[in-house]
């Protein structure tokens, strides 16, 4: 951390984990010059409730808890909404805005998030497909499918099935169109996934797995897809799921180190001193983890490290809770490298499947229906990520 207290430090970034790391922060430093810049409204709300908000009705404006000027109010922060970032000089320890401004900093975090994956099709209607990746993402996808409820969604995972479960218990119609075997692929053993889809597809979801669409075309007020598989489907609204990846831009083109994400050491700084990042941009030991326990820790550890003690970041067991409730799902997948077998069991209605090593060791699980109950318990058994 540098000892300059008269530059401030500037958090890019006002979702989850840099307001996090800015709440942080100021639990151990009251005084420091603190900027956060936001190419949003800086409004504070929960990303990861996006997706369960239509069925509990919530409106778009019911999920901020507060405005851009109560969380400046209440961190001590200089909040610049609807400013973006065009270009950093880790050499000079500067940015420049859109606006024309060029900023000095102190330390430097990057908390950009994601940003969704290119979407490969053709058709007339491909600019017509909607993605919900912030606040202003889901109040216009909430417009959209107002008197429009045949929802088609390309991507069967995680987020893919959280909005088909969220959007048929909104009364919607909701089709999830893949080239995966079964839902969750890249977290869970096909067995999992098919139970999940089987719930899902108890309350009404559509599925079409194994294909993927080829081309989007609007016909009258209709979209239509054409799929892989020879099938046709038509839908009112077009969401694509299919994933995110780091928004590694910004690092790119200050020369900063970038893989899978903006590459990170355990204090979370970058190939450059002075600049951090956390969240879902940074990859930490190799590590890309785009959930919220994670960046809880980065943030704590973070904020110490820049608050003068350097605290290099831990990352215990972090079970992931998927939002299904037709089929409740709680999964630990084991660590990239690792090599071993699921081994399955069926509990009542629910699934157990436990993920061992070559040494016969636990290194993951997931847990569907009525295991869920071992969540805390097995949890305990897991190795930590990061010691």
């Amino acid at each position: 951390m540098s000892q300059d207290t008269a530059k401030p430090l500037i958090i890019i970034g006002s979702g989850l984990a840099g307001y996090t790391l800015a709440r942080e922060f100021r639990k151990r430093d009251t005084d420091a010059p603190l900027y956060i810049i936001t190419a949003d409204d800086g409004a504070f709300y929960s990303k990861p409730m996006l997706s369960n908000a239509v069925a509990r009705q919530k409106q778009p404006d019911e999920l901020v808890t507060a405005s851009d000027e109560k969380m400046a109010q209440d961190l001590q922060a200089t909040v610049l909404p609807h400013t973006r970032v065009e270009s950093l000089d880790p050499a000079t320890h500067t940015l420049r805005t859109d606006s024309g401004d060029t900023l000095a900093w102190r330390d430097l975090v990057l908390a950009v998030g994601a940003r969704p994956i290119p979407m490969q099709m053709a058709g007339n209607a491909t600019g017509q497909i909607r993605q919900v990746n912030s606040l202003a993402d889901y109040r216009n996808f909430r417009t959209a499918i107002v008197g429009h409820p045949r929802i088609a969604i390309l991507g069967p995972g995680l987020i893919g099935c959280e909005f088909a479960n969220d959007l048929i218990q909104g009364g919607c119609r909701v089709s999830v169109i893949g080239p995966d075997v079964a839902p969750l692929g890249r977290l869970v053993p096909p067995a999992i996934g098919t139970a999940l889809q089987q719930a899902l597809a108890a309350i009404g979801v559509d599925w079409h797995l194994g294909t993927s669409v080829t081309t989007v075309h609007q016909v009258g007020d209709e979209l239509v897809l054409q799929l892989a598989s020879g099938t046709e489907l038509r839908a009112d609204v077009v969401l694509s799921a299919i994933g995110l990846q780091p928004d590694t831009r910004l690092a790119d083109a200050a020369g900063l180190a970038t893989k899978h994400g903006l590459v990170v050491d355990r204090l979370l700084q970058a190939s450059q001193p002075h600049i951090y990042a956390l969240g879902d941009c940074a990859e930490v030991q190799g590590l890309v983890l785009p959930f919220v326990l994670p960046l809880m820790q980065c943030a704590r550890a973070l904020a110490a490290t820049l608050a003068g003690t350097p605290t290099p970041v831990t990352y215990p067991a972090m079970p992931v809770v998927v939002k299904t409730p037709a089929w409740p799902l709680v999964v630990a997948p084991p660590p990239p490298g690792v090599t071993g077998a699921w081994d399955i069991t069926t509990l009542g209605t629910g699934l157990r499947a436990l993920f061992t090593d070559t040494e016969g060791a636990l290194r993951g699980f997931a847990l569907g229906g009525d295991a869920g109950s071992e969540k805390q318990a097995l949890a305990k058994q897991l190795p930590p990520l990061l010691a």
